[in-house]
C-alpha cells in the first residue's frame, strides 16, 4: 500500500468516530435509555451510528413520546462526556487547517458536539452544521451540502471524512469525495478507506494519507 493524496480546497468532518472517540459514552448512555424504554440495548445500538438522535429514538417510540425520549437520551449523553478523546491523529491534522476551509457535519446536536470537542481538546472550527440545522439527517446529504455553501466551496472541491454508512453515503450523494475512517467503512463504497488520522497531513492541495494508515483505496490521485 502507497501514501494516498486526495486533492481538495478543504475539509468536511464528522464528529463521533472521525474528531472524536466517544464509544464508550455513547453505549453507556444508549443502553441506559434502552433499558428505561424496556428495549433491547443491542438492537437500539445497532441503529444509532451516523443518525440523529430523534431519528433513532423515532424507530422505537411512539411519535407522541418521542421528543421526551430524545431529551432524555440528550441528558443522558451529556452527562457522559468525561472520557472522551480524540481520535489518533486529530490533534496533529486540525492545527494545518488555518486559513483552510473546514467544517463539522454532525448527527449530533450542537450541544453535545461542543462538550464532547472540548473535552477531547478538539478545537470548533467556524462552520458547525448539528442535528437542529437540517431537515433530514444523514444519509441525506442536507449537512453536506449546507456545509460546503457556508464555506462557499463546491462540494466537488471538498473531501468528507466520515465512520458510519449512512454518513458515508450523506457525503457521496452531497457530491463529495469521502475519505472513510475506522474498519466499519470497509463496508461501504469510500474512495479511500483509514484506520485512524494517525499520519494524516494537509499538502496545501489536499489531504495525505500515510500508507500506514490506508486500509483501503477505492480511487485515489488528482
Amino acid at each position: 500500500m502507497e501514501d494516498v493524496t486526495l486533492r481538495a480546497r478543504g475539509l468536511l468532518f464528522d464528529n463521533d468516530g472521525v474528531l472524536v472517540d466517544s464509544e464508550a459514552s455513547v453505549v453507556r448512555s444508549w443502553t441506559r435509555w434502552a433499558q428505561d424504554c424496556g428495549l433491547d440495548p443491542a438492537e437500539v445500538l445497532g441503529s444509532v451510528p451516523g443518525r440523529r438522535a430523534a431519528d433513532t429514538v423515532a424507530l422505537f417510540v411512539p411519535p407522541a413520546q418521542v421528543e421526551r425520549s430524545v431529551a432524555l437520551i440528550t441528558r443522558y449523553e451529556l452527562e457522559d462526556v468525561e472520557d472522551t478523546v480524540a481520535v489518533p491523529g486529530v490533534l496533529q491534522l486540525v492545527p494545518q487547517l488555518d486559513g483552510v476551509p473546514w467544517a463539522l457535519v454532525t448527527s449530533g446536536v450542537r450541544e453535545l458536539a461542543t462538550a464532547r470537542l472540548r473535552a477531547a481538546g478538539v478545537p470548533l472550527p467556524a462552520v458547525v452544521v448539528t442535528a437542529e440545522d437540517v431537515a433530514a439527517g444523514k444519509p441525506a446529504p442536507d449537512g453536506y451540502l449546507a456545509a460546503a455553501a457556508a464555506l462557499g466551496v463546491p462540494p466537488t472541491e471538498l473531501l468528507v471524512l466520515e465512520d458510519s454508512v449512512s454518513g458515508i453515503a450523506a457525503g457521496q450523494a452531497a457530491g463529495c469525495r469521502v475519505v472513510g475512517v475506522g474498519e466499519d467503512a470497509l463496508r461501504t463504497t469510500a474512495d479511500v478507506v483509514v484506520r485512524d488520522l494517525t499520519g494524516a497531513r494537509w499538502t496545501g492541495e489536499g489531504l495525505l494519507l500515510p500508507a500506514t494508515a490506508v486500509l483501503r483505496t477505492v480511487s485515489a490521485g488528482s
